[in-house]
């Protein structure tokens, strides 16, 4: 059965061909119903079985017949199984001594294991809905699970939403990290556009949210507060009930039942005990057959205290991104933020950097005590400025009033900021080389930060990592800045912190100068979101337009190279850094913290170019550790 219990399952029909089960024309019997019909057929029956799963070693699907009450064996083949069996068919037949532990995890395909993390529709309840008609659209499957609720149209509706108890579902054209707070609160996120690495999967994947992305039917008017579908008519308005399907990416009008997963309950949500979760027993027995087999470490993505502790619970053995950029949309912080972006010296900025100086310092800290003597990869401030202010004229008069200067002062500097192509623009460590007082005050809270909390008697391990680089040059200044004001923290702290300093290799020039950089840098992490923009030269957010049919129809590429890894271009890039990084310092630290590193081919890759670690969102570590545990048994 579904549950992959050990039990004789299946069906037949009397008087009847196969034919006749396989179209649905006639409801069969269960299988066990055959011992009343013909005893010895089933008993002889029931022993073909067991011998040939003994035989093949694994759960087998047969076909036979019965003619004038004499069994005949007609074919055999592997069944199929979904990934609550799989694991669980694994630890039985170890158990049974068929196969051993490293059959069991070559039996177990990484993506299997969504199915035991994520929540999931009814099935049933799922079929009806499609033959009521009910299915809507379809997306791309950004954020794996099943998720009902009310449509709501911004993030400040959802988090009120989300405190009242009501489940809603936040539809988006496409998300920015102003909606953050939205996105946590909802139960799953929709969006017209952006692909599978834009911000809404992202940051979706990092929060353990359900995601549909670049859903082009959509037609959102924010005005109206309506949702409409192309070529179908009605109009969703707001308040209406809607499901989406992350595993598929499929939409859905109205209410589908959802079945929460066991092994969440016990390790994230702690609802359930241990004792009384057979899967969830199951799934640790078989994850830690998996950590014995793997080489390469996994790490999550993580920019927060509780995102860190959902990692740890999953089995992250540190934090291989912290996104900064994040924690300045957070309560109190947005406002000096935007202080710094429209200050006109350097003094101004110091002045509004230094009311942010004490909120990062905290967020830190209790990334530091969560993670508890962990690595954890700080990046520094890495999206162009214009994304902290409103483009719109009420935003910009409201962030006017609210820091007292005139309107017209904003507006300008929205201007000012404007970029052509912000992804290649004004951002990364080219922010930090012409207002080196924003590296300084945020290497200043990580150093204060981890000095706290190792004076608190907790160990910690920051690495601090500079984006976008791509000359020697620029990590230099910026490594200069960090390692400065780290010795003038120790000095006044009376302490020694242990840390490193390196950078994300994501633009093409970083992979081909590694060996320059690497004399500067102690460790590399590969940001294959943007290395697979700038190699490829296209944009994550347009792409959705023409690479389906460049991947289904033409096969141009094999797999969607933001998805998985484009080994003959991206990945002879990282191939080429590694190497070359490692001719110029043989000990240099080597990890990817892009969006790949939860793929499990990709994961492959990385075990076969010998980097040290991969790091993804939460949700996706133990996909990652299945997955290098198979790459390292060659699986």
């Amino acid at each position: 059965p579904a549950t992959g219990e050990n039990t004789f399952y299946g069906e037949f029909l009397m008087n009847a061909q196969g034919e006749d089960v396989v179209a649905g024309i006639r409801t069969p019997l269960p299988i066990a119903a055959l011992e009343k019909e013909n005893r010895s057929a089933y008993a002889e029956l029931v022993r073909i079985r067991r011998t040939l799963e003994r035989h093949y070693r694994d759960m087998m699907d047969i076909e036979f017949t019965i003619q004038q009450r004499k069994l005949y064996m007609l074919q055999c083949r592997v069944g199929q199984r979904n990934g609550l069996a799989a694991v669980r068919i694994a630890c039985d037949m170890v158990a049974e001594k068929l196969i051993n532990r490293t059959g069991a995890i070559a039996r177990v395909k990484p993506d299997d294991l969504n199915q035991l993390l994520r929540p999931i529709f009814d099935p049933a309840e799922k079929r009806e809905a499609v033959r009521e008609g009910r299915l809507l659209t379809k997306g791309l499957n950004a954020g794996p699970g099943a998720a009902t609720g009310r449509i709501v149209f911004n993030a400040d509706d959802a988090e009120t939403a989300a405190a009242r108890g009501e489940p809603v579902i936040l539809v988006r054209i496409e998300t920015s990290p102003e909606d953050i707070h939205g996105m946590q609160a909802a139960e799953g996120i929709l969006t017209a556009r952006g692909g599978t690495t834009s911000h809404a999967a992202l940051v979706g994947r990092q929060m353990g949210k359900v995601c549909v992305v670049g859903c082009e039917a959509l037609q959102v008017d924010y005005r109206e507060r309506a949702l409409r579908i192309a070529n179908r008519k009605g109009v969703l308005k707001e308040g209406h009930d809607i499901s989406i399907d992350g595993f598929t990416g499929e939409v859905f009008l109205g209410k589908i039942k959802t079945i929460p997963s066991e092994v969440v309950q016990v390790l994230v949500a702690k609802t359930l005990d241990p004792r009384d979760a057979p899967i969830y027993q199951r799934y640790a027995r078989f994850m830690e057959w998996v950590d014995g087999a793997r080489r390469l470490g996994v790490r999550a993505n993580a920019d927060q205290p509780d995102q860190g502790a959902n990692a740890l619970a999953f089995g992250a053995e540190g934090v291989g991104l912290c996104r900064t950029e994040h924690m300045f949309f957070g309560e109190g912080k947005i406002g000096p933020m935007r202080e710094t972006i429209l200050a006109g010296t350097a003094e101004e900025r110091r002045a509004a950097l230094a009311k942010l100086l004490p909120l990062q310092r905290a967020d830190f800290a209790g990334i530091f005590r969560v993670m508890n003597g962990r690595p954890v990869t700080i990046r520094t401030l890495d999206p162009p400025l214009h994304e902290f202010l409103p483009h719109d004229e009420a935003g910009q008069r409201e962030v006017a009033a609210a820091l007292g200067v005139p309107f017209e002062r904003v507006r300008e500097r929205v201007e000012a900021l404007h970029e052509f192509n912000p992804m290649l623009g004004f951002r990364g460590c080219r922010l930090g080389i012409i207002y080196p007082e924003i590296t300084e005050m945020q290497a200043r809270a990580i150093f204060e930060a981890a000095a706290d909390v190792r004076q608190a008697g907790v160990a910690v391990a920051p690495e601090i990592m500079i984006p976008l680089v791509g000359h020697v040059k620029e990590l230099a200044l910026q490594a200069g800045v960090v390692r400065r004001v780290a010795e003038e923290v120790m000095r006044e702290k009376g302490t020694r912190l242990r840390y490193l300093v390196g950078t994300m290799i994501e633009i093409p020039r970083g992979a081909l100068t590694a060996d320059e950089i690497a004399g500067v840098a102690e460790f590399f992490s590969f940001g294959t979101n943007d290395l697979t923009q700038t190699t490829l030269g296209v944009s994550r957010d347009d792409a959705g337009r023409f690479l389906v049919p460049y991947v289904d129809r033409l096969e141009i590429y094999g797999k969607d190279p933001f998805e998985s890894i484009d080994r003959d271009g991206v990945g002879a890039l990282m191939r080429m850094a590694s190497e070359r990084g490692r001719t110029r310092r043989p000990k240099l630290k080597l990890g990817i913290c892009g969006e790949h590193g939860g793929d499990p081919a990709s994961v492959g890759f990385c075990h076969e170019i010998g980097l040290d670690y991969v790091s993804c969102s939460p949700f996706r570590v133990p996909i990652a550790r299945l997955a290098a545990a198979r790459a390292a048994l060659g699986a």
